[in-house]
């Protein structure tokens, strides 16, 4: 099998592995995997605002996800570690998922989306961007995008330091898709510049001259 094959073929994969724990484990908050494949079998992290109800009682719920990796998308030995998430609000899995529940509750779009927008900011972002679509006002689909902070749209910063997640709602009037894009607090950027203790001083010595 060449590179490009083997490179398509582990992405299909860890997406249907992404999707299918998604689906078990909804009600427990769930932010996203990281796959890691070792002689022994597939490692993955999960990572979750519920641990406990991840892992289910003596193991149940963990055991019964591990058996529908292997039944349904053929994963060997899957290894499930369960992972709580220290700040939530820097999930953009967890951020669109708490945007959809609450246009599912009759929240309206806008109020439901810079709620989300504040609570990202005040965790600590550098950036935010979320983007509602559907049948927002009439019969007739459109978006609409809040952005605060810093968000790169291009080149390795975009692909690599903003992390994003994609949530699709069924309500009455059709499907809605959530987008949250999130620059956590700890990116680094190339075009960032750090001045030294003797270049601060001097750049103050020009601005009073």
């Amino acid at each position: 099998m060449s590179a490009i094959k083997r490179v398509i073929k582990d992405s299909i994969e860890r997406m249907k592995i992404d999707e299918l724990l998604a689906e078990e484990f909804d009600h427990a908050g769930y932010g996203g995997i990281t796959l890691t494949k070792t002689p022994m079998g597939t490692q993955i992290t999960l990572y979750t605002m519920r641990p406990g109800r991840v892992i289910g009682k003596r193991g149940q719920s963990i055991k019964a996800a591990s058996e529908r990796l292997e039944r349904e998308v053929g994963v060997a030995n899957p290894q499930i570690t369960v992972v709580e998430m220290e700040v939530p609000e820097l999930n953009p899995r967890v951020m669109a998922s708490r945007v959809a529940s609450a246009l599912e509750r009759g929240v309206h779009y806008r109020r439901a989306v810079f709620w989300a927008l504040r609570r990202i900011m005040e965790a600590g972002a550098m950036g935010c961007e979320i983007i509602v679509k559907g049948k927002l006002r009439s019969d007739r689909s459109r978006f609409e995008k809040v952005t605060e902070g810093y968000i790169p749209k291009a080149g390795e910063p975009a692909t690599k330091q903003v992390r994003r997640a994609t949530i699709h709602v069924k309500l009455k009037r059709g499907v809605y898709g959530i987008t949250v894009k999130i620059v956590p607090p700890e990116a680094e950027f190339p075009d960032k510049l750090e001045m030294g203790e003797g270049e601060e001083t001097a750049a103050e010595e020009e601005g009073e001259e």
